[in-house]
């Protein structure tokens, strides 16, 4: 075969996974006697079955020198192929089993903060009960980040924010409105206040998210909507943590969703400032890629979501008419 060239049918014809184990064990030992005991089986056997692939292929892979074997150009390529195809087949395997056992391969979710905090936990939980060794790898970031790893097809789905400029490629279901609410250390002179004027809020630091991100965005239209200048003494973050640390550390402002803050609004930490300056709620959901169909754990973890999701929102409606009825 030195002189023919090969094809994709006489391949699949003569290779073997067996001539892909050789291939990777002798790339690895340069060494015809450990690879023979790797393979248990004869050294002579070991010889052979090289030679066979090389003729089969039409070249040699190896270079036999006095104390080891050391890759062609040509045989560097194909022990690169035997070494992927081995961990695909390896990957496989372990995927088929996990299969049988209830497991359902692996889910990549990247999603904002605010979900984690909600409704994220709760079907995660739920759908790991259901299949314990599915495998969920959860990325937490900004929407606009998470839209573009959703479009390079880095992640399966994601729970983030929505805007009608993001639209084109994605299909989005939402999960609920997201209020958000303004809030600073309970100690801030402004807490102390029955209301705090808007123009009043200019005048103090800010934590704030960055600016290509849609809460941000909303916020701009709001502080030119109410005619407040907006801040200039601002620190810039995507992360919870740094939000409540600064808040707790000095007299800052914050705009934050309802539900990342719940906690602490509960045991005291935060407070709500009372004033007309308001952002308006944004809902958020589940996005995924547009006309590409969902993998099975993908679609029942969707449906989870939205199950909870529903689930959530007739607790908040019937928790509203139990406080009018209360009212009246």
């Amino acid at each position: 075969m030195e002189n023919d060239q090969i094809t994709f049918g006489s391949v699949t014809r003569w290779l073997k996974i067996k001539h892909l184990v050789l291939v990777n064990s002798l790339a690895k030992t340069r060494n015809m006697h450990t690879t023979a005991e790797q393979m248990n089986v004869t050294q002579p056997a070991i010889s052979k079955l090289l030679r066979d692939l090389e003729v089969l292929l039409g070249f040699p892979l190896f270079e036999r020198q006095t104390r080891n074997l050391v890759l062609t150009e040509l045989g560097e390529f194909v022990a690169r192929y035997a070494r992927i195809t081995l961990e695909d087949t390896e990957s496989f395997v372990d995927q088929v089993n996990k299969l049988r056992k209830g497991g359902h391969g692996y889910l990549k979710i990247g999603t904002i903060f605010a979900a984690t905090s909600v409704v994220l936990p709760e079907a995660i939980a739920s759908i790991k009960r259901e299949r314990p060794l599915l495998s969920i790898e959860v990325i937490e970031q900004t929407s606009n980040h998470l839209l573009e790893m959703l479009e390079q097809k880095k992640l399966d789905l994601i729970i983030a924010r929505f805007t009608d400029e993001d639209c084109q490629p994605f299909e989005f279901t939402s999960l609920g409105p997201e209020p958000f609410c303004l809030v600073a250390n309970s100690a801030h002179p402004l807490c102390q206040l029955e209301e705090v004027p808007t123009e009043a809020l200019s005048e103090w630091p800010w934590v704030m998210y960055p600016f290509n991100t849609p809460i941000r965005q909303r916020m701009e239209r709001a502080f030119t909507k109410f005619k407040i200048v907006p801040p200039t003494n601002t620190v810039e973050t995507i992360s919870m943590q740094t939000f409540l640390q600064l808040l707790q550390s000095g007299p800052m402002l914050a705009m934050l969703p309802e539900s990342m803050v719940q906690s602490q609004l509960q045991n005291g930490q935060l407070q709500i400032l009372n004033t007309p300056f308001k952002v308006e709620s944004q809902d958020y959901g589940v996005i995924t890629r547009k006309d590409e169909p969902l993998s099975e754990p993908t679609r029942m973890f969707v449906a989870t979501l939205l199950e909870f999701a529903r689930q959530r929102q007739m607790a908040t409606e019937e928790k509203h008419c139990s406080q009018l009825r209360k009212s009246r």
